[in-house]
């Protein structure tokens, strides 16, 4: 009779990193976006954002579970000369440590993605020859963003349209406050570069 304590398997490990890439999905995706030029795909996952919290939760109790059968003190053999099963590379406690900090990293980036931005374009200066610009200031009601990383997309975006010279955006208000020279930009110009990101304006342009 066997005894041996049974270890964690593949399938736990992997529903595990499974539930926390799919709870930072909403937020990995602008990065991508921005650094791979993936467009549109931005805010596919947006969906996930109501559920983030209870992907988190699955993640916290499957890698919990796993390392509750791999600390488990082992069971007495019954038979003295029964030799221990010999646990692979997966079922190694090193190998659960790396899929958790693999898992903390995902469950974490919403935290810190913002920051693996490239560095915002400068404003466009103004040619002192040229004519007087005409300033407006337009206020954009977004829907999907999810994140820090979200606002950073759109902000990238809007400010590579010709004219724009400020742009902040808000993912938890849902808006962009965009001020650009209407002698060189449009309003309907600024609203494409951001339904381009994947995220839709919700008060467009008439």
């Amino acid at each position: 009779m066997n005894n041996a304590p049974v270890q964690p398997s593949k399938s736990l490990f992997g529903a595990g990193l499974l539930a926390a890439l799919a709870a930072s999905l909403c937020c990995i995706t602008p990065l991508l976006a921005v650094v791979g030029g993936l467009g549109g795909v931005a805010s596919s996952f947006s969906w996930l954002e109501p559920y983030r919290l209870y992907l988190v939760g699955l993640t916290v109790a499957v890698l919990g579970f796993a390392w509750y059968r791999q600390l488990r003190p082992a069971l007495a053999a019954a038979d003295c000369c029964t030799v221990p099963e010999k646990r692979s590379v997966m079922q190694s406690t090193s190998f659960l440590a790396t899929v958790t900090v693999l898992a903390a990293v995902l469950l974490a980036f919403p935290y810190y993605g913002a920051a693996l931005y490239p560095a915002r374009p400068s404003a466009p200066a103004v040619a002192a020859n040229g004519p007087a610009p005409v300033w407006q200031t337009r206020t954009y009601r977004i829907g999907g963003m999810t994140c820090e990383a979200c606002a950073r997309h759109v902000e990238s975006e809007v400010q590579q349209v010709p004219g724009v010279q400020t742009v902040a955006v808000s993912y938890d208000q849902a808006t962009a406050q965009v001020r650009f020279d209407a002698a060189h930009a449009q309003a309907t110009q600024v609203e494409n570069a951001i339904n381009s990101t994947g995220y839709l304006v919700l008060n467009p342009t008439r």
